[in-house]
């Protein structure tokens, strides 16, 4: 019987996983199709602000995206290029913690200055980020329905 692992198993049986990650949301640091992405297990120590955690959101699919915010029995977490945060997220869903990532064949460490600089700010502009994204929507269904009202 030839059976899929799971991403949990898989790093589980392994240490670690190397994956492609699929979407948008952890632009501009993970580009769909280009990148690749280094998790391990967490080996039940609690995530910490500005892990990228792989996660499980029910019923079947799995996440990466970045802790923004640790709370008694949760976490808040928001992908790079995404304006909606999640809450509720607890140390049962989080599956690893990305170790590594490898952009055009070289690998890269999560403890390499560029990349510690990069997480810092991203984290401490998110709010800035967030707010322009939501206001250049908000002008574009503007633009759209002004444009359709005139036809």
């Amino acid at each position: 019987m030839n059976e899929k692992l799971t991403y949990e198993d898989y790093i589980e049986q392994n240490g670690s996983l190397t994956y492609t990650n699929v979407g948008v949301s952890m632009l501009p640091l993970l580009r769909e199709g280009k990148d690749m992405f280094i998790v391990s297990g967490r080996n039940g120590e609690r995530c910490k602000v500005g892990d990228v955690v792989l996660y499980r959101r029910p019923p079947s699919s799995y996440v990466l995206h970045r802790i923004v915010e640790v709370r008694l029995d949760s976490y808040v977490i928001l992908g790079d290029n995404c304006i909606a945060k999640e809450y509720g997220i607890r140390d049962e869903d989080i599956i690893a913690v990305m170790t590594g990532y490898i952009r055009n064949g070289k690998e890269h460490s999560v403890n390499e200055f560029g990349y510690r600089l990069y997480s810092f700010i991203w984290l401490h502009t998110s709010p800035l980020r967030i707010g322009m994204k939501k206001c250049r929507y908000k002008l574009g269904r503007f633009i759209r329905k002004r444009h359709n009202e005139k036809k």
